[in-house]
């Protein structure tokens, strides 16, 4: 690979992030933060990511978090884009044809907990922000994602909706944090993790002590996560870049 770096974007409900960072995960440029397009679907956001990254340094791959279950060979679910506008959709050869490097894109509570959970022992990584991603992480490496935003939080209202933005806004602050508190109190107990790290825009909103157990991580923490993506021990999770037609391997 001629050219280490590598573009991290991180799709949001809300919000689009993207920047680029060295080999080590090191940020080698400032965020580029755009409101995610409405509606979202796959030509939008692959038009947005193309035109937005334009003034960033050059790269030689592509890490994305999408928010959703993320296939090996396409998106299966995006419950805050539009689940019908994503199923069966191929970003990861999409973004490919964009910028003519290798892609990888995987859920994005995993990217984010990437650059977080070292370990040792069981790790769970939440995010707050437009829903609630959730993933678990063993000795530092992914082990699992979790479609935790999606179960219910009581009897009528999804994790998603009970601790994401719009709940945030309608609520207010001091409820808002209740219901913070209280999820994270059931998925400690759903887990039984060593330590459970909260990420995300809304992390920023928590206000009350944290058990031992629990830490609030600043937002941008998760994006070191993006170089982990393309290491050895994260090549179970992907296709091989070979796999995809016509797969072009110059860097941007």
């Amino acid at each position: 690979m001629s050219n280490p770096n590598i573009l991290c974007v991180d799709i949001g409900g809300t919000l689009v992030k993207a920047a680029t960072v060295n080999a080590s995960g090191v940020l080698i440029s400032d965020f580029i933060t755009t409101q995610t397009p409405k509606p979202s679907t796959p030509d939008a956001l692959v038009d947005l990511i193309g035109d937005v990254v334009k003034t960033l340094p050059t790269f030689g791959r592509v890490s994305v978090g999408f928010p959703g279950v993320v296939g090996r060979d396409h998106i299966k679910t995006a419950p805050n884009l539009g689940t019908h506008h994503w199923n069966e959709f191929d970003l990861e050869a999409a973004l490919q044809r964009t910028f003519g490097v290798p892609v990888r894109v995987l859920n994005d509570a995993i990217v984010y907990g990437l650059g977080i959970a070292k370990g040792p022992g069981r790790e769970c990584v939440l995010t707050f922000g437009t829903g609630m991603g959730c993933a678990l992480f063993c000795n530092g490496s992914a082990f699992f994602g979790l479609e935790l935003g999606q179960h219910y939080a009581n009897d009528d209202l999804n994790y998603d909706q009970y601790i994401g933005h719009a709940a945030y806004l309608a609520l207010g602050d001091d409820a808002w944090n209740e219901r913070a508190k209280h999820v994270l109190a059931k998925v400690q107990a759903l887990t039984n993790v060593d330590h459970l790290f909260v990420g995300g825009g809304n992390s920023r909103r928590i206000n009350f002590a944290l058990p031992p157990w629990a830490s609030v991580v600043p937002p941008a923490s998760g994006i070191a996560g993006g170089a982990r993506l393309w290491r050895s021990e994260m090549d179970q999770w992907f296709r091989q870049t070979s796999d995809l037609v016509g797969a072009p391997t110059e860097s941007r």
